[in-house]
C-alpha cells in the first residue's frame, strides 16, 4: 500500500520517474478527471532526458483541444515498476486514471480525514 498526502485540499501521491540513468521522485496530483497516465513539466522531461515519441490531442478543462508532446518513462510506486506514456506540458504534475489502472491500484481519497491510499486491488 502506498500513502499520499493532502496539500491545500489537493490529494498528492509520490511517484518515481526515470529514463536512462536519471531518476526523480515527485508529488503528482491524483486527478480522477485526467484519463491519461502522467503529465510532467518541460523541466522534468529535460532533466530525465525523455525523448518525444509522439503528439496527442488532449481536451483540457475548458473544453478546448490542444496538441501535447508525449514520451515514454519508467515509473515506480510501492516497489512496482511500469513503463507509461507521459504528456509533456507546463501544467501541473498529474497522475491519472490510466496510470493507476496500469499499476492495478485502487485509489482511496478520504476528503474528510485528508488521507490518500493506493491499494493493490
Amino acid at each position: 500500500m502506498a500513502k499520499g498526502i493532502f496539500l491545500n485540499n489537493v490529494p498528492l501521491i509520490q511517484v518515481g520517474i526515470a529514463w536512462g540513468q536519471a531518476v526523480q521522485n515527485s508529488h503528482f496530483i491524483l486527478d480522477t478527471g485526467f484519463t491519461g497516465d502522467l503529465q510532467v513539466s518541460d523541466k522534468i522531461a529535460v532533466d530525465l532526458g525523455l525523448q518525444i515519441t509522439g503528439v496527442e490531442n488532449v481536451r483540457i478543462a475548458n473544453g478546448s483541444v490542444i496538441r501535447v508532446p508525449t514520451a515514454l518513462a519508467v515509473t515506480f510506486i510501492d516497489g512496482i515498476v511500469r513503463v507509461v506514456t507521459v504528456l509533456i506540458s507546463n501544467g501541473a504534475l498529474l497522475a491519472g486514471i490510466g496510470f493507476f489502472s496500469k499499476f492495478g491500484f485502487k485509489a482511496i481519497v478520504d476528503c474528510k480525514f485528508k488521507t490518500v491510499e493506493l491499494l493493490n486491488a
